[in-house]
């Protein structure tokens, strides 16, 4: 198994593009990622759910897609009938500044009409994917190559559509955001409360106080109240087995999940299926 599209839940944006071949065998993938650049993608095999600002995606062998940046991200890549297989070309911020001033491209408007969606192709996407599998065949691709390759990707994606400009060149990190919509639609992400602040427009210190004078308690408390919660509903109301559920709700094992919800709850999650 080969796995080069998604970082860890601390790393930061690349500060050089990235072209990625990405093959799974074996087991489903299921996992969660902090979307730190823009992401072009397209599936040669498989199937892939995506659920991210709180919408479900389901992609396919043969669809193009495209993923904005600053986005907290669940999946399940299917790996049923022959695995999963990928091409993924990751946009970084410096590529992309460099573009805005050598060719006057900048954001008009503000895109708000979603954070991850289908692009329909043309004969010059599919080309230009076509031409990426020859240089994804080598141990490794020249860095001038990749440069080349994603700033190509860039001005095909403007011609495509013309409002991904807006996303593109869209170079503002997020502003101040209705902080109890937010943690009441991403609370199953095991992410850093630091990265909470982030994605809200806020401090650490901001965030902290914001949280605590709106929900009366810090966030960590909250955090797991409500994963408790939403555990609990799922085992004994939906049936779901613990090992199903714990992963999806933000626990890093199960060890953890059980001892948290036996405090919590006064008896283990498996005592009342």
């Amino acid at each position: 198994m080969t796995n080069n599209t998604t970082k860890s839940k601390n790393e930061k944006s690349t500060w050089t593009p990235k072209l990625v071949l990405n093959t799974y065998i074996g087991k489903n993938i299921e996992g969660e990622a902090f979307i730190t650049d823009h992401i072009f993608s397209y599936i040669l095999h498989g199937k892939h759910d995506v659920w991210v600002g709180g919408k479900k995606y389901s992609f396919q062998e043969g669809d193009f897609r495209f993923f904005k940046r600053n986005q907290l991200s669940k999946y399940v890549k299917n790996t049923d009938n022959g695995g999963f297989k990928s091409i993924a070309v990751h946009i970084d911020q410096t590529t992309l500044k460099e573009m805005s001033k050598q060719y006057s491209l900048f954001a008009e408007e503000t895109y708000s009409e979603g954070e991850a969606f289908f692009i329909q192709p043309d004969h010059k996407l599919k080309g230009f994917v076509e031409s990426l599998t020859h240089y994804l065949q080598e141990p490794k691709v020249d860095e001038r190559i990749v440069l080349l390759k994603t700033q190509e990707l860039v001005f095909l994606l403007l011609e495509n559509n013309p409002s991904f400009k807006n996303i593109l060149f869209d170079f503002a990190e997020p502003g101040k955001i209705d902080l109890e919509a937010f943690m009441n639609s991403h609370y199953r992400y095991n992410v850093s409360i630091e990265r909470f602040a982030f994605l809200t427009g806020r401090s650490l210190s901001g965030f902290k106080r914001d949280f605590e004078k709106l929900f009366n308690t810090s966030p960590s408390r909250w955090l797991i109240r409500n994963r408790l919660e939403d555990a609990k509903y799922q085992i004994e109301n939906k049936k779901e087995k613990p090992s199903e559920v714990y992963l999806e709700l933000g626990f890093e094992d199960l060890s953890h999940f059980s001892y948290a919800y036996k405090k919590a709850f006064g008896y283990a999650p498996n005592k009342r299926i």
